[in-house]
């Protein structure tokens, strides 16, 4: 298998046990896991610790010579329930994973960043980072925001996930990944899209179901390639309904790596 993982939203209509198998099958070498929902009435696929269903997941993993790297995803929003996420969490740990994603969807800082710390300090008991996702439509919009959110929680265990399409599509590129501390960067979500950028709400419905592979839009992705530290873990996230799981999965998969190789990356 190669390096890359696939996120979950690749093809959210699978369940767990399908989604491993099926990403399994198109190459993949790791995979996230939707636990939780990104939004009120979003799919997800909830486990609950030690549950029968957890184990069948596990085996399912092993069997496949797949790993689990985030569970997703939480909103840190006003209302967010940390010491409730503890059950999500160790669901993560028993699965193998290495990390959960969050977005920032507070106005107040102080508070978000309060919450963000103790989601950390409460990951670390289980071994997990928590990876704040920047959004252009979410309070936490851009690169700059997050590692100031997470410069301030002061947490070893807390850092950004770079999605492609957010960075670029929030005014970022690859000479502000460059300017950053790499401890700040765990994981990296490769995906492209045309140089125009939606209007309105066109940039959230982009993001969901209108993702291209790498090297099939304009997004000037190679530059990333010289500033990102080795260690930066790598997945590919390209929802697109136009055609099944099995065949989306399949061309993410061998795009992402044909494009990669293009670029004299090696996938390891």
């Amino acid at each position: 298998m190669s390096r890359l993982g696939v996120a979950h939203l690749t093809a959210l209509e699978l369940a767990p046990i399908e989604w491993v198998r099926e990403a399994a099958r198109a190459g993949f070498s790791s995979v996230g896991l939707r636990l939780h929902p990104a939004m009120a009435g979003g799919i997800a696929y909830p486990l609950l610790p030690g549950s029968q269903a957890l184990r069948q997941l596990k085996t399912a993993l092993d069997a496949e010579g797949v790993a689990v790297n985030e569970i997703e995803f939480v909103e840190l929003t006003p209302q967010v329930d940390v010491a409730g996420l503890a059950s999500l969490l160790e669901s993560g740990a028993q699965l193998g994973a290495r990390c959960l994603t969050v977005s920032g969807d507070d106005p107040q800082h102080s508070r978000l960043t309060d919450n963000f710390a103790a989601l950390c300090q409460l990951a670390a008991g289980y071994g997990l980072r928590v990876d704040l996702e920047f959004m252009h439509w979410r309070h936490i919009a851009n690169l700059q925001q997050a590692v100031a959110l997470i410069a301030a929680a002061g947490q070893a265990n807390g850092g950004v996930l770079l999605d492609t399409l957010h960075l670029f599509r929030s005014g970022g590129n690859a000479a502000a990944v460059a300017e950053l501390d790499g401890r700040y960067i765990h994981g990296l979500q490769w995906c492209d899209a045309p140089a125009q950028a939606p209007t309105g709400e066109g940039i959230i419905r982009e993001a969901r179901e209108g993702r291209l592979p790498a090297g099939q839009g304009q997004l000037p992705l190679a530059g990333l390639l010289d500033v990102l530290a080795p260690e930066v873990h790598w997945s590919v996230e390209v929802p697109c309904l136009a055609m099944g799981a099995p065949e989306r999965l399949a061309q993410a998969f061998t795009m992402t790596r044909a494009w990669l190789t293009s670029h004299h990356t090696p996938l390891l």
